[in-house]
């Protein structure tokens, strides 16, 4: 590495630009072999920066948004789930809802694709750099109720409402109480029209009176989550069982 080689690389380095100072040997020889101008030069040394710079603070924020597996859209198997368009998905895959404060909701069975849609699309979002959190509905229910124990709950609907995206989980799978139905309706209310919220339920929306224990909360929650939403109803069999023989019995004696 030559004497201004190795001077810029030092600076970089004192400025915390660690990913450009590595890139700096290579970028400079092919700078002279194709006579780049100053500007072309520093521009491809900036935007390696920046490209590591966003590709390590997208890792952080999936760590921080608890997802509980690494899932992507092209993984997603159409083939198998064939009630889905896949134009429909990679649009959603734009994160147009994001910039809209709108949602989306997935209904379907178990199995169905609705986890791994919304952990997906969730990663999208830590990728192009907005914040995210994860959670079954128990969980945020359980935080809730945490947080109203302890005359905070105004306060960490607050914060919750600076996360651009929250990702409700298996809405259905458990019957709340009226406390926490209410929580989970404060939940949808604080965010409608200022950011977005992805749910999956096993439900349809026709039974969520019975998992809420209320028809007028179940209607009011309803209304607010869809009002702005795209709504995504899988259908199928389970994808987890989609090599399983449950027909076949044990022979017998």
């Amino acid at each position: 590495m030559s004497g201004p080689t190795s001077e810029l690389a030092h600076l970089f380095r004192q400025l915390k630009a660690p990913a450009a100072a590595r890139a700096l040997p290579k970028l400079a020889d092919r700078a002279r072999a194709e006579e780049w101008t100053y500007e072309k030069f520093a521009a491809a040394l900036l935007k390696t920066e920046t490209d590591s710079r966003d590709s390590h603070g997208g890792q952080a924020r999936i760590k921080t948004a608890r997802f509980p597996a690494r899932k992507t859209l092209e993984e997603f198997d159409f083939a198998f789930q064939t009630s889905l368009k896949r134009e429909t998905v990679l649009h959603l895959g734009q994160l147009d809802f994001l910039a809209g404060k709108e949602n989306i909701v997935l209904l379907g069975p178990p199995g169905t694709g609705k986890t791994h849609l919304s952990i997906a699309l969730g990663i999208r979002a830590c990728l192009a750099g907005n914040r995210v959190a994860f959670r079954t509905a128990t969980e945020w229910v359980a935080l809730l109720t945490d947080a109203q124990r302890h005359g905070r709950l105004d306060a960490e609907l607050d914060r919750l409402q600076r996360i651009p995206l929250l990702i409700v989980d298996e809405v259905g799978y458990i019957p709340f109480d009226p406390q926490a139905a209410n929580l989970m309706f404060m939940l949808v209310s604080r965010r409608y029209e200022r950011a977005s919220l992805i749910v999956t339920s096993n439900k349809p929306f026709s039974a969520w009176g019975e998992i809420f224990g209320d028809e007028v909360t179940a209607a009011a929650m309803i209304d607010r989550l869809v009002h702005h939403a795209e709504i995504l109803a899988l259908k199928g069999d389970s994808y987890r069982l989609k090599d399983r023989d449950l027909d076949r019995r044990a022979p017998s004696d």
